[in-house]
């Protein structure tokens, strides 16, 4: 990168009238100016002279050869509004390092927004659905949260709003914030079932979120309803994930593989703890690895990699995991080595056993590598005549072992 430092300025709707002296000092001081069309176009001419160049599509990748040609010259990035804040300048940190950046903020359009709506930011939830799905939205509905949306451009409200009325939340408000901070900035509202309007491409939503009658907003923890899960049967039951779960113990950052996933279940829970976990899905049969990614989809996870293959050979390629769950295929040859072997020191492996055949797996394993066996049984009160009695469901046995730096 040469010497001379890369300034981030962060910039507005406003443009040039918005910036303050230093981040137009950067500016003008600049050589080379990377940046957005729309950006660029903000920049008056005459009083900013560098050469200016607009980002390549995909831009990530260009990054280190753009950054290494110019190295040595006065480059000025231009961000949208905060450029730390889901924009340029984290990954501008982890490309060239944040000692050879200088980032020159400007309020964002999150900040913005709550300033507008009377909304405390740090009560808000933000996410963004610049080149992410949208399905994520469905993860943090819940009554009385308050959403600002990064949008991906003109069609996003509309899109929004289908989300949500299709999920039970038709009745929740929808705001729609517009080129926040330029002299035509534009505020529409209405609610998610009733949004007929046209947005501007530069606009956030903001929404507060409202169920229908009769909708039961899941919770938090693990052991969602079953019914939350299409299935064919192959579905680690609610009482039962929920143990499991706490054994696998998620970490924000973290990466679990779900070897036979079935549908997806444990996966999904694990992604749902934190914004910020990570999990493969593994299965053999094509179908259920469908199912697997239209119940990530629906339950606001879809980022869950799926990969439709029998383990152990379908485990090659995969990324390290911090953590492993075993619910099928423990009889495979090889599988629970290959398991074993691929986690991190201190990754903890969970595998669960029905079966005699697969608790017989579990014993030796146990017995060979130490760790914890714990036996799950649930019984549940059916009618028998006209009174009601326990019926037992079939025990589930627990493998739960943790890696150590010399395994």
């Amino acid at each position: 990168m040469g010497d001379a430092p890369v300034s981030v300025v962060g910039i507005g709707a406003d443009g040039w009238a918005g910036l303050p002296g230093p981040s137009r000092e950067a500016l003008r001081e600049a050589e080379v100016l990377l940046g957005g069309p729309r950006q660029l176009d903000l920049l008056p001419g005459g009083e900013v002279p560098g050469e200016r160049r607009p980002w390549p599509s995909p831009l990530v990748p260009a990054l280190p050869g753009i950054l290494d040609e110019l190295a040595g010259r006065r480059v000025a990035v231009l961000a949208s509004g905060d450029p730390m804040f889901f924009g340029i300048g984290a990954t501008l940190a982890r490309v060239a390092g944040p000692e050879r950046l200088r980032v020159l903020v400007h309020p964002s359009s999150v900040a913005l927004a709550c300033a507008r709506l009377g909304w405390g930011s740090e009560h808000v939830r933000v996410l963004s659905l610049v080149g992410r799905p949208l399905d994520a939205l469905r993860r943090v509905l819940a009554p009385g949260t308050r959403l600002v949306v990064l949008s991906a451009g003109a069609g996003s409200p509309a899109e929004i709003a289908r989300l949500l009325t299709g999920a039970g939340w038709g009745g929740s408000s929808l705001t729609v914030l517009e080129r926040l901070g330029a002299p035509d900035e534009r505020v529409v509202a209405g609610t998610a079932a009733g949004w007929r309007g046209e947005a501007d491409p530069l606009n956030v939503v903001a929404v507060e979120c409202v169920p229908d009658d009769g909708v039961r907003p899941l919770g938090e923890t693990p052991g969602l309803p079953d019914t939350a899960y299409d299935h064919d049967g192959q579905l680690t039951k609610r009482e039962v994930r929920a143990v499991t779960l706490a054994h696998l113990a998620p970490r924000p950052g973290e990466l679990l593989w779900d070897v036979g996933a079935g549908s997806g279940s444990i996966g999904i829970e694990w992604m749902r703890a934190h914004p910020a976990c990570r999990a493969v899905a593994v299965e053999s049969r094509a179908e259920r690895a469908d199912r697997v990614a239209a119940n990530a989809a629906a339950l606001g996870v879809p980022g869950l990699q799926v990969v439709t293959g029998r383990a152990p050979g379908a485990l090659d390629g995969l990324p390290e995991p911090d953590a492993v769950f075993v619910g099928g295929g423990l009889t495979g040859a090889g599988v629970l080595d290959r398991c074993r072997d691929a986690l991190r020191p201190g990754g903890r492996l969970v595998a669960n056993a029905v079966t005699v055949q697969t608790e017989a797996v579990l014993a030796a394993a146990h017995a060979a590598h130490g760790g914890t066996l714990v036996r799950v049984q649930v019984a549940r009160a059916e009618p028998v005549g006209g009174f009601h009695g326990w019926r037992p469901s079939m025990p589930v046995t627990i493998w739960n072992w943790e890696k150590g730096n010399d395994s």
